[in-house]
Formats: C-alpha cells, structure tokens, sequence
C-alpha cells in the first residue's frame, strides 16, 4: 500500500534536502510516497503564512503517482487555509502543466481547488 505524508522530523527533512541538493530554509517542506519502507517518490516546497511553492516532485515519468504527491502537497497548503501555491523551476512547470494544475501559467499558480476534482484530467 501507498502512503503518503508530510516529513515531521526537522533531522530528517534536513538530510533529504542534503541528499537532494536543494537548500533548505525555515519554511522547507516535504512529502514522502512510501510502499511500506520503501521511498518511491517526493516532494519539495517552501510553506509560509500566505503561500506555498512547489519546486520539486519525483518521479516526473509516472504521472498517476506525481499527480497523488502534488495533491498531497497543496493539501498541507489548504489545511492551513493557504490557497495560493505557485510551482518555480523548469521541470515542475512541465509537470504541473502536464497534470493540469495551472490556474495561471504566467503567474505560475496553481489551483489548489483541483484537490476536490478528480485526478483524470492528466490523461
């Protein structure tokens, strides 16, 4: 079974970043997939008190899984009441256009109310 969750651990969230080679700051998030012990894809984004921005999902080829991680980050944005989420980098832009979470492709910004739509829109 999958499942997926927020890193708690500020250790833990430190040596992903590390192992990642993302720099990490005070507002550094991330959401691991696991089948049982086992890490099979992530996320990496900053969380503040008015937005979240999503810089990193793996795996980008499996599109069902990066769709459920993505889904699984905003949540942790909308369960604080922060509905404005951007992504920034290159590939998590292919990704997110692919998965169709645009609200505004020029601003970025995603549309966290697709967490209440169903996730076949990715085709």
């Amino acid at each position: 079974m999958i499942t997926l969750g927020p890193v708690l651990d500020k250790d833990k969230l430190t040596d992903i970043y590390k192992e990642k080679g993302f720099p990490i700051n005070e507002n550094s998030g991330c959401v691991l997939a696991k089948c049982g012990e086992e890490i099979i894809g992530y996320s990496l984004y900053d969380l503040d008190e008015s937005k979240m921005v999503v810089f990193k999902i793996s795996p980008e080829n499996d599109l069902a899984l990066a769709d459920g991680i993505l889904r699984s980050t905003l949540h942790i944005a909308a369960e604080r009441s922060i509905m404005d989420a951007f992504c920034q980098g290159e590939e998590i832009e292919k990704l997110c256009e692919k998965l169709m979470f645009f609200k505004c492709k020029q601003s970025k910004s995603l549309e966290i109310e697709k967490l209440f739509q169903s996730c076949c829109g990715c085709n």
